[in-house]
């Protein structure tokens, strides 16, 4: 998310070319960022629209990649980014698995996008990917229910990069009015939940870096 001249008001990343609906986004950035919670605005391909303070916050460790940034893309960032699983607990079957859901009925809704279509070109160069996305995730889907794929109150683990939170749950909620959904856009918060101690005592959450764009809990088929 980008600041004016004097860091004040956020501005969207994209500006609607309607006088009146960019108003509105611009407007709709301030009380983005005034959520004390990790918050994003997102379109139909998941590109980033707005975040907040909180959702900087939240991704800060991350390091750079050319194409899945949390704040240029998030799923892009689910998917392929090397450090996902460093902020996104149980990253692959709670969080890449349903985002990988999400895009195969984004890509049913609007296969010829053609930002959706280079999201599947690059699952497809992934051959642990593609067997996610081709035989995994129907058995997923068969096993727990296809409303387990929508993010509005799910509650997923994350490993915040901010002791005071730590290795923490969110629920993820989907605060999206009429105007902003009209324009196109969805915004998704996730609330925070106290931090999760093991009994021994207060405990660095470990952190693992997997290897960029591969999945380890769907196998490949067999044979």
């Amino acid at each position: 998310m980008a600041f004016q001249s004097g860091g004040q008001r956020p501005v969207p990343r994209s500006v609607p070319a309607r006088p009146e609906a960019r108003d509105y986004l611009q407007d709709y950035a301030a009380l983005v960022q005034a959520v004390p919670f990790p918050s994003l605005v997102v379109d139909h391909r998941w590109d980033v629209v707005l975040t907040n303070s909180a959702f900087t916050s939240l991704f800060r460790d991350v390091g750079p990649h050319p194409t899945a940034m949390p704040g240029e893309n998030f799923l892009r960032f689910v998917l392929f980014h090397p450090d996902a699983g460093t902020v996104l607990g149980e990253h692959e079957s709670r969080w890449c698995l349903p985002m990988l859901a999400h895009f195969a009925a984004a890509v049913e809704r609007c296969g010829h996008d053609h930002g959706l279509q280079a999201i599947r070109r690059d699952i497809a160069e992934d051959p642990i990917m593609e067997a996610a996305y081709r035989h995994g995730l129907p058995h997923w889907i068969r096993t727990v229910g296809e409303s387990a794929a929508e993010p509005d109150g799910a509650v997923r683990p994350l490993l915040h990069p901010d002791p005071r939170w730590g290795a923490t749950d969110c629920r993820v909620i989907d605060e999206t009015p009429a105007t902003l959904r009209d324009l196109g856009y969805t915004r998704l918060t996730l609330v925070l939940r106290e931090a999760r101690r093991p009994a021994s005592g207060p405990r660095r959450p470990r952190r693992s870096r997997r290897p960029a764009g591969h999945l380890t809990v769907v196998p490949a088929p067999e044979a």
